[in-house]
């Protein structure tokens, strides 16, 4: 089983690019980016070895430089970085003062616990950073245990029991759970099995799937392309499909132009199905040649075969279809075919959308 990397080079093959023009030209793509192997096209003084007090003090500014870097770049190595779009603010320095006070309450109360294992330590076990940099976070009051705001050091928690936040986001304390994003090919079904012997996921998650039941998030249809996250995290499957959430999901289409502003309009406003009206939460043309043309399409409806039906509805037909994102995990130029794992801020911001 091969996996999907951000470095990999593109397979030599006929890759058709949107138009269909030959991927031996150098069209320009959009964003820089392209969509499995088959990308879509935009053409569319003093003594020697003796330290003054000035170098001292632009050495320990060089250190607490250091230090900040090194406690802003938690998370920093993953595919997303800090790209991955957020609304945490960090709390005041009032609210570090007051939830100070209130560990020292509990404390007096309750006294010091003994069982579980260090704070910094059970962030460190789960990849937030170096046990020294979460250390930094939490004194930062960057870290919430339970609900609550931590500022100091010497906090015990239990992974098995306790709910453990950094910037908003929940970090992932049982490493039994596993979170993929696989790379559906044209013409491979969304199951573990087909009476009809066609490709399934299972084809691609041999290893995987043997090992551990997994679920797959929503399902794309056998001849639609693109992401699809695959967890044995039963509750974050439920939660990402269930409409009380919400979630973003984020396809280009490809249909025949042109495409005018009134049905483009329509879309935005809403048009009634069979099973009942809806409408897109966002639509832009990304790209248009004589025959054809490509359209970003965001909304949060999880009913099947919903754009293909919407775009039919109007007379536009799909000729190809790629879903590109999730919420906030995005396909990016992750091949055809292949899979990667998650990484601890991606499932996080997964786990934030959904109240996790």
């Amino acid at each position: 089983m091969s996996r999907g990397s951000s470095s990999g080079r593109t397979p030599r093959g006929n890759n058709s690019n949107f138009g269909g023009k030959s991927a031996s030209g150098r069209g320009k793509q959009t964003g820089g980016k392209s969509y499995g192997e088959k990308p879509y096209d935009k053409s569319a003084s003093g003594k020697p070895g003796a330290k003054s007090n000035s170098a001292k003090s632009n050495s320990a500014k060089r250190n607490t430089s250091a230090t900040r870097k090194n406690s802003e770049r938690a998370f920093g190595k993953e595919r997303f970085g800090n790209s991955v779009p957020t609304n945490y603010a960090r709390p005041t320095q009032r609210a570090r003062a007051q939830a100070r006070a209130e560990n020292q309450a509990a404390r007096e109360v309750n006294g010091e616990m003994q069982d579980g294992i260090r704070l910094q330590k059970a962030m460190a076990n789960a990849g937030v950073a170096s046990r020294r940099v979460c250390e930094e976070m939490i004194l930062e009051g960057r870290v919430e245990v339970n609900g609550n705001l931590v500022v100091e050091l010497g906090t015990r928690v239990d992974p098995a029991k306790d709910s453990i936040h950094v910037d908003g986001m929940r970090i992932q304390m049982n490493q039994a759970n596993r979170y993929y994003v696989f790379n559906k090919p044209k013409h491979v079904m969304s199951t573990m099995d087909d009476p009809e012997g066609r490709r399934t996921i299972a084809d691609y998650f041999k290893n995987e799937h043997h090992s551990q039941r997994l679920f797959h998030v929503g399902r794309l249809d056998y001849k639609t392309e693109g992401l699809l996250i695959l967890t044995n995290d039963g509750e974050l499957a439920n939660r990402l499909q269930h409409p009380k959430y919400e979630v973003p999901k984020t396809y280009l289409v490809q249909i025949p132009g042109p495409l005018p502003r009134a049905v483009s309009n329509q879309l935005r406003e809403g048009i009634k199905l069979e099973d009942g009206w809806i409408k897109v939460d966002d639509l832009k043309i990304i790209a248009t040649t004589p025959k054809n043309v490509m359209v970003e399409v965001t909304l949060h409806s999880g009913r099947n075969r919903i754009v293909r039906r919407m775009f039919d509805a109007v007379g536009h037909p799909v000729q190809r279809l790629v879903r590109v994102a999730v919420g906030p995990i995005q396909l990016g130029d992750q091949k055809q075919g292949t899979i990667r794992s998650l990484g601890n801020q991606e499932v996080g911001h997964l786990m934030a959308m959904v109240g996790m």
